[in-house]
């Protein structure tokens, strides 16, 4: 059984599940020969596709029984470099006499190509789409499991995204003295058909922020107030409106900086997060958008099934984290040493 372009099998267009059937199937008469061949271009790291998954299984964790072949020329070549992009052509094709070299090379130094596409698709590196908003080597630097947990009765501020029918709603948490995310409450449409009409539940979206706010030192929470007002100006009356604020991220300067913020706390350090794989697959789907007022974050299409609402949540709980720090919230317990 043939499965071509496997770096294109991925959870959103049902590749995952077609590769699982067919990968079932193919297990259970190994013994009468049956075999899955995969061919596949470099995989984008930010998909987690079927590509990705053959190559963890095999170069990460060792697995016996899978043969892979793959030849991929030197990383990070000067693709305004011809000679050396020449080189790296003929490293990757190896032996394929038949392939075009020339015609390679002219389209990689094509201005039209961007760098992500000559990298994966013509020298065989595994590339991250240009456009992507975090890198995953930048992300994953800022992971913090078990060292240092979120307990409760910490500081914290929170951001809230929410939805009703098509995208996500989500609920994350910052805590102040580190910046270290955690999420709080995700809600996602399980696009099954069997569940044409799904809902977000909004009594258990409720219930998260009562829970956070009887679990945590809440200081301060900013709430996209689309699908919530109603929601949201009940949780500033209960909880208090010096608590509780409304941030509309379809206000391009305001979020454009927030989202510059955060970016800027990933890349240097300064944020943290528990390793949460619903955020960080949200915040790694996420693309850029350029505007006026500078870099926005979208989907990577309007009807992508790859969502980024945690991502979204965890900017405004970031960005309330910064603004409950300068408007003085943040508090630090000292121990008492007395000597004797």
């Amino acid at each position: 059984m043939v499965c071509d372009e496997v770096h294109h099998f991925v959870e959103s267009n049902q590749g995952v599940y077609v590769w699982e059937t067919l990968d079932r199937n193919v297990q259970k008469g190994a013994g009468a020969g049956s075999r899955l061949l995969e061919t596949t271009n470099a995989f984008n790291p930010l998909e987690n596709s079927i590509a990705q998954r053959t190559y963890e299984a095999v170069m990460e964790l060792g697995a016996p029984r899978i043969l892979y072949d793959c030849r991929e020329a030197v990383r990070d070549i000067d693709l305004k470099d011809e000679d050396a992009v020449r080189a790296g052509v003929i490293d990757a094709y190896g032996d394929s006499h038949w392939v075009d070299v020339d015609g390679i090379v002219a389209a990689i130094q094509d201005p039209r190509t961007s760098a992500a596409v000559a990298y994966r698709f013509y020298l065989n590196n595994v590339q991250e789409n240009a456009d992507g908003w975090l890198s995953k080597a930048e992300w994953d630097a800022c992971r913090e499991d078990e060292a240092d947990p979120i307990l409760p009765g910490d500081q914290i501020a929170i951001g809230f995204d929410g939805s009703i029918r098509g995208d996500s709603t989500a609920l994350c948490g910052a805590r102040l003295r580190d910046g270290k995310l955690f999420v709080l409450g995700l809600w996602e449409n399980p696009r099954d058909p069997k569940q044409p009409d799904w809902e977000v539940d909004v009594l258990a979206v409720e219930a998260a922020v009562k829970r956070a706010f009887e679990t945590y030192r809440v200081e301060w929470s900013y709430c996209d107030p689309p699908f919530f007002q109603e929601a949201i100006g009940r949780w500033a009356l209960e909880y208090g409106d010096d608590r509780v604020f409304e941030f509309w991220t379809n206000k391009p300067m305001r979020m454009c900086q927030a989202t510059e913020r955060f970016h800027s706390a990933v890349a240097v350090g300064d944020l943290k997060h528990d390793g949460d794989k619903d955020l960080t697959r949200h915040c790694l789907n996420a693309v850029t958008r350029e505007v006026p007022q500078g870099i926005l974050i979208t989907k990577d299409s309007p009807r992508s099934r790859k969502k980024i609402d945690a991502a979204v949540a965890a900017i405004l709980a970031f960005e309330a984290r910064a603004d409950a720090i300068a408007d003085g919230r943040l508090t630090v317990r000292r121990r008492r040493v007395v000597g004797f």
